[in-house]
């Protein structure tokens, strides 16, 4: 349908040359001289050539007629335009079916700047991140996630410092990793349809700052990390639609020891000069087992307490993030836990397996160089059952 304003150029147009015609053929018409008086004095003007009144009227009518069509030609070439911008956005959606409302902040269709997605455009992806401390399981559970063919959880992305320096380096990175364009030795080529990656609560940037004061210096030790910055934290998941995992021991006790026998290991390098925090052979397994460290059993009660307080802070911070809590002991004991972590990433069920073999097992008081001191020390607290607490993998 024309514009107004185009009617209104047509009218204005047609009115012009009907008028023009009129006055051209009054100005052309001879003067009949039977009615004039012979009496009369006619003093004649030159006559007008109708050749030239003609050439006037056609070219304002070409002038008109190049106006009106060039306001046609631009409403068909805006109304083209528009036609291919609808085209372009609908082309770009992707259906939601079989997705329910509730999980459409939680399903994103990433578009990496490292690469194309092709035919997995439409391939809907949950973002997670695991929430774990050290030697609490999170590296086989990992192996377990990856192990299904649908998933790549990145390991732990924040080891190197440069990456938590301060909180826009953290967004940034998880940035990447969230847009697909983070590549590990977990990531996959398939349709993704679950990416993520493990935080340790506890793990921290120290910076030595030194302050010139009257003739004196002072270090100042400043802390980075996933607690340290909780609020933005909490609003980066919610913005970008993350599920949290939080995986923990029950038996802390048992955490502990093999804190202390990883930390040994990082130095002493039993395997070979090589250091692994985790293996995949029986035989590693027993070589890294028979160093037994020793616990400080002064300090055994505070560190158990502050473990416990870190895991209860944490909860309480993320509490608004969807989770699930598991714990590294049922886990072991029930196979079902694995399939309730497929259930809540939304994934297709498959058998989870891993390669790594555990390095402690058994009971505690022969993994532990000075038990007697650690039993007196828990003995009558509330931390007393993690003593004998035992299960096989």
């Amino acid at each position: 349908m024309m514009k107004p304003k185009i009617l209104l150029a047509f009218f204005y147009f047609s009115k012009f040359l009907f008028f023009s015609s009129v006055y051209g053929a009054f100005w052309m018409e001879p003067t009949s001289s039977s009615l004039r008086s012979p009496d009369t004095l006619v003093i004649k003007t030159p006559k007008k050539s109708p050749l030239v009144l003609m050439m006037v009227v056609l070219v304002l009518a070409m002038v008109c007629g190049v106006y009106v069509c060039s306001l046609c030609l631009r409403q068909i070439s805006n109304s083209t335009k528009a036609k291919v911008l609808r085209f372009q956005v609908t082309d770009q959606a992707c259906p939601s079916f079989g997705i329910e409302p509730w999980e459409i902040p939680y399903v994103h269709y990433p578009k990496p700047e490292t690469h194309s997605r092709e035919e997995c455009v439409c391939n809907g992806v949950r973002n997670f991140v695991i929430l774990s401390m050290q030697r609490s399981g999170s590296g086989w559970f990992e192996t377990l996630l990856n192990s299904h063919i649908n998933v790549s959880s990145n390991g732990e992305i924040f080891m190197v410092g440069t990456r938590r320096n301060n909180i826009s380096s953290i967004l940034r990175t998880m940035d990447q990793v969230y847009n697909l364009d983070w590549f590990s030795s977990a990531s996959k080529n398939e349709c993704l349809a679950a990416v993520g990656f493990k935080w340790m609560l506890n793990q921290l940037v120290i910076y030595g700052r030194k302050k010139q004061g009257s003739g004196s210096s002072t270090l100042e030790i400043v802390t980075l990390g996933l607690m340290e910055h909780n609020k933005e934290i909490v609003d980066y998941f919610r913005n970008k639609g993350v599920s949290a995992i939080f995986l923990f021991r029950r038996n802390l006790l048992r955490r502990m020891i093999s804190v202390l026998a990883n930390s040994y290991d990082r130095d002493a390098k039993l395997l070979n000069g090589t250091h692994k925090s985790h293996v995949h052979s029986t035989e590693e397994a027993q070589i890294l087992a028979k160093y037994k460290p020793t616990v400080n059993a002064t300090l055994l009660l505070p560190d158990l307490v502050e473990t416990e307080e870190t895991i209860t802070k944490a909860l309480e911070y993320f509490k608004s993030t969807r989770h699930i809590v598991l714990y590294y002991e049922d886990l072991i004991h029930n196979h079902t836990k694995l399939k309730d972590v497929q259930e809540f990433l939304r994934l297709p069920y498959r058998e989870l397996r891993s390669r790594q073999v555990k390095i402690h097992g058994g009971n505690l008081s022969k993994q532990v160089g000075n038990w007697d001191d650690v039993e007196r020390a828990l003995k009558g607290t509330s931390y007393e059952g993690m003593l004998h607490a035992d299960y096989q993998m």
